[in-house]
């Protein structure tokens, strides 16, 4: 039966390109080896791999779409095959892909895959920029055999079932009479040769895996889930073939004063009741800045949201820097003392005018019919 290659990424038959890359993608972020050591994960980061390169390739795809499975006798490396037609996908290769003919061997040297690792980093770090020194553990070059995948001086060998064509051909008879057909060779597994003296250090395969140490320089303005790239550091590919490029991806720590918005920072401040009527400033240690000094106006209400202009994080690129907000929570004394209570009742006396004219607003607003509300509803209903 053909395998689902659209639920394995988790996305409907009619995807796009950008849809099936940023499923491919957000799987891999959980299941690549280098992050999920798991035996499971590893083998559903395989599926998943073959399902994209499956679905992103147009012939297959559509090989998918009709209910046959491409990869079900290895079209990778040799012919297409419909495994949903129960054995009929000998029959067409033969009439409509060319099962008879000759594809020719697979190169034994493939480019490596790339890698992933991810890094925590704090607010400074990510404002002013860092080197920091990772450990990866990937595939190298061997340095026993340089990828070549032989022992000393011996070489690989034409393969002898296939003759150096990494196929095989195999006649069977179908509904339409004899089919010549064509197979990935078993020996050689399509690449035509076989390498009877491997080498000892890697036993064949031109790379070995080792744990380095590499220095990843991250750019001032970073935040949550941007990626650093790092061309030729992932894995080397099969038979010493070049290697893929290493994605350092950031995360960042949550700090104890500030949060992040983009480039803006915000932060909350306690103001005592009467600092905020009197106004006054307060020192915060600003990322980058060190200790700056807020003012807090005269009469500042709570939840008021005073911003310094330029005091934010630096932009990934331009280095232009965005704003600090500082919500202003107004403290009221919850324990006053005697003294304090005079004053109070005096500040409050002084002050008993205000009161006056806040009820003053409200009768009049009473003998009006009730304010602009009551005004409103009398106009559209006309009473």
């Amino acid at each position: 039966m053909a395998r689902d290659y659209y639920g394995l990424l988790g996305v409907a038959q009619g995807a796009t390109d950008a849809e099936l890359k940023r499923a491919y993608r957000k799987l891999a972020r959980e299941l690549h080896p280098d992050v999920n050591p798991d035996q499971q994960a590893q083998i559903r980061f395989q599926e998943i791999s073959v399902a994209y390169e499956v679905l992103t390739d147009p012939e297959k795809r559509r090989i998918v779409d009709l209910g046959g499975d491409p990869m079900e006798t290895g079209m990778g490396g040799g012919g297409a095959g419909f495994g949903g037609f129960g054995g009929l996908g000998d029959v067409f290769e033969a009439f409509f892909g060319g099962g008879g003919g000759s594809r020719g061997p697979v190169g034994r040297v493939r480019p490596g895959s790339d890698s992933l690792l991810r890094l925590r980093l704090d607010l400074t770090e990510c404002a002013t920029g860092v080197t920091k020194q990772v450990t990866v553990d990937t595939a190298i070059l061997c340095d026993g055999c340089q990828g070549r995948g032989t022992h000393g001086d011996s070489r690989p060998s034409t393969c002898d079932t296939c003759g150096g064509r990494g196929e095989v051909q195999t006649l069977q008879r179908s509904l339409l009479g004899q089919v010549m057909t064509s197979r990935p060779c078993p020996t050689c597994r399509g690449v035509g040769e076989v390498i009877l003296d491997p080498c000892h250090n890697c036993g064949g395969d031109g790379r070995v895996r080792a744990r380095r140490d590499i220095s990843v320089k991250i750019p001032a303005g970073v935040g949550e889930g941007m990626r650093v790239r790092l061309a030729a550091q992932g894995e080397v590919g099969p038979g010493g073939g070049p290697a893929g490029d290493l994605y350092v991806e950031v995360h960042e720590k949550p700090h104890e004063l500030f949060e992040r918005d983009g480039d803006d920072l915000h932060c909350s401040i306690d103001v005592p009741m009467v600092d905020a009527a009197l106004g006054t400033s307060v020192s915060i240690d600003v990322i980058l800045d060190g200790p700056t000094e807020l003012t807090v106006p005269a009469g500042t209400q709570p939840e008021t949201v005073v911003t310094l202009r330029g005091r934010g994080m630096p932009h990934l690129r331009s280095g232009a820097r965005g704003d600090l907000h500082a919500h202003v929570n107004v403290v009221v004394p919850t324990r006053l003392d005697a003294r304090d209570t005079e004053l109070l009742g005096q500040l409050r006396a002084n002050r008993q005018h205000e009161r006056s004219e806040v009820t003053a607003t409200r009768s009049a607003a009473a003998h009006n019919g009730g304010g602009i509300f009551s005004r409103l509803r009398e106009t559209f209903t006309g009473r």
